[in-house]
């Protein structure tokens, strides 16, 4: 396997002083954004380009049944508040996406083991997908009102109590405002068109309203229950709004009050820092790549990058190669280039991160990696252990520690991973 060394040295020099943000630092409070609930916010004011998501591909075993909400926001300020949960030590993460199918499979061995033979010490698990399918039967009234509960994981316990046997560090992925059965079910929520129908993107699906806050609180009961289940981090995707429409087009009706979509965004991550930290879980978030320094990506989709990393323990971009247009970062073809694509991204992510003053806090940076042959793009290549190891020692060159590895079929590339004893920062 032909090592990435040939990479490293110019631009170790470059990205050395530009650790912001990757390094642990010591816990600083999170700032607050609301002082009371979204529901308590009526008269305040404040309201490009992009490639598809991995995250949209195919998964496998799909089925289609209903979706969910939720009902009033609680006040935070006014009740009593419990005893916040001591939070756990975590490990440096170095981690796998598992589908709710693949969570509840006899597969799930086999990535059992490929985590027992490697470096992997965690898994992302999916608790509600990109089609508002929550994976298990969860005891929750909302989901068992909507029927949003599909039994992919028959026996959640036995799984979470298997996993913590092998010291695996659980995180549950909550897909956030793409949900289509949450949006046919209850159409008030979704997003609409300014002629009054219903916004769907290229695939048909509807999307729920990110200003409603309906749906933060049906998201935050799902993240009080992986809590309870016994993950140890939750984290949010498609925490944005969609990409197939304009703010001309869109009517996102009376709850707007003058928020950009950023606002209601970085609203929104604080909002759930605030409900689930205090469980003792640790709370992050997936983001494009590309919004961390193209400001037009970032207000299309409502992530800014540097204020949502004031709010959350992990802030999560998604920098695979292939979803780089030709010629960014003055890189001819970015999924050609993997390590590439990678440092340049995470060198601007320090540079973003570290106009946050020290002392305050700043999440840390843990990219998503790209473990997929983006056949789909005309200049691509097979992207195999090579290319793995690359994208892996980029994140360490850049001053970064923790990584995961994306799969939309969960099928991973062994010859891209270390063996567990190895010292994976020093292999180049």
């Amino acid at each position: 396997m032909k090592k990435a060394v040939i990479f490293a040295p110019a631009l170790m020099l470059l990205l050395s002083v530009l650790t912001a943000g990757c390094i642990r630092q010591p816990e600083a409070e999170v700032p607050t954004v609301r002082q009371v609930s979204p529901a308590e916010t009526e008269e305040e004011a404040g309201d490009g380009e992009q490639t598809e998501e991995a995250k949209q591909a195919d998964e496998s075993e799909k089925t289609a049944p209903e979706a969910a909400d939720s009902d009033t926001v609680p006040e935070p300020e006014d009740e009593p508040r419990e005893a916040e949960a001591p939070r756990k030590d975590v490990p440096m993460v170095k981690g796998i996406y598992i589908t709710g199918p693949m969570a509840g499979h006899t597969g799930m061995a086999d990535r059992e083991q490929l985590a027992a033979d490697t470096e992997l010490n965690a898994m992302v698990i999916d608790i509600k997908n990109d089609e508002g399918i929550v994976t298990y039967k969860m005891n929750q009234p909302l989901v068992e009102e909507l029927g949003a509960g599909v039994a992919y994981i028959r026996d959640l316990p036995e799984l979470m109590g298997r996993l913590k046997e092998q010291d695996l560090y659980l995180i549950a992925r909550i897909v956030a405002f793409k949900d289509p059965l949450l949006a046919e079910k209850r159409p008030e929520l979704c997003i609409r068109k300014k002629d009054g129908g219903i916004f769907r993107d290229k695939n048909g699906l509807a999307w729920v309203n990110p200003y409603e806050e309906e749906v933060w609180e049906y998201l935050i009961a799902l993240g009080k229950e992986a809590a309870l289940a016994g993950f140890d981090e939750i984290q949010f995707d498609y925490i944005r709004f969609p990409t197939e429409i304009s703010d001309g087009e869109a009517d996102y009706g009376p709850r707007i009050q003058g928020r950009t979509k950023t606002d209601v965004i970085t609203e929104f991550t604080a909002y759930a820092y605030e409900q689930l930290s205090p469980l003792g879980v640790r709370v992050s978030a997936d983001v494009f790549g590309t919004v961390i320094d193209n400001e037009n990506d970032a207000v299309i989709v409502g992530q800014d990058y540097g204020a949502m990393a004031r709010y959350l323990d992990y802030i999560c971009p998604m920098v695979y190669p292939s979803h780089y247009r030709d010629g960014v970062y003055g890189i001819e073809h970015p999924d050609l280039m993997p390590y590439e694509t990678v440092a340049a991204a995470l060198k601007a992510s320090n540079e973003v991160l570290e106009k946050i003053p020290q002392g305050e806090h700043r999440a840390v940076v843990r990219p998503w990696l790209q473990d997929f042959t983006a056949v789909w793009i005309a200049h691509h290549q097979s992207y195999e252990g090579e290319q793995i190891r690359q994208q892996i020692q980029a994140v360490y060159d850049s001053g970064c520690e923790e990584w995961l590895l994306w799969n939309a079929k969960c099928s991973y590339t062994p010859e891209g991973l270390l063996s567990g004893e190895h010292d994976s920062t020093s292999e180049f």
